[in-house]
């Protein structure tokens, strides 16, 4: 009986997320399965993993063969590290102590690999939140000028209505000043 591990998909259309499950290579993807190792949601930024790491080893220790993608995810969690790890110490390679040493540094580097990208991802996003405010802001500033502009009472320019006021008081005094001079003619005419 050939013996996988693999992904059962589960969720809604759009919104899938799997199990991890161990099952006969027969049977049909959401079917029958003979034990569940976890759950794998790649809906979630970095994709959230839940696995037993112990039980994962012990099966690919008895010859369960992983998909692609299961083992890209036991190779993220570290179970395939682990089981080359073990190989080592049965060829006589590596020590335990020396084997489980270089597991946990390699489990501390990719956890800060993850953690730097979560850290970096809540950076970005509070960093496009700022911006967006602030490009909120100055838009709202531009409607409230424009708006304060077309409603506020249109002033009379004072440059048309000092020459309107000058073009009234000229023809005024030009026939009051034409005026005169016939009213001095007339009574030299006297």
């Amino acid at each position: 009986m050939p013996v996988k591990i693999r992904l059962q998909r589960h969720g809604k259309k759009g919104y899938a997320f799997f199990h991890i499950v161990v099952a006969d290579g027969r049977a049909p993807r959401d079917g029958k399965f003979i034990e569940k190792l976890g759950t794998y949601n790649p809906n979630t930024n970095p994709a959230s993993i839940e696995l037993n790491f112990e039980k994962s080893l012990q099966w690919l220790k008895n010859g369960a063969q992983p998909t692609e993608t299961a083992r890209a995810i036991l190779s993220y969690k570290g179970v395939l590290m682990k089981l080359h790890l073990d190989k080592g110490v049965v060829k006589g390679a590596l020590t335990d102590e020396q084997a489980q040493a270089r597991l946990e540094k390699w489990l501390e580097a990719k956890t800060g690999k993850i953690e730097g990208k979560k850290s970096s991802l809540v950076n970005a996003k509070e960093s496009s939140l700022k911006q967006r405010m602030a490009d909120e802001a100055a838009k709202n500033a531009a409607r409230a000028a424009a708006i304060a502009a077309k409603n506020a009472p249109a002033p009379e320019p004072v440059a048309e209505v000092a020459e309107e006021v000058a073009t009234e008081e000229a023809p005024a005094a030009e026939a009051a000043e034409s005026d005169a001079p016939a009213a001095e003619g007339d009574a030299s005419a006297e």
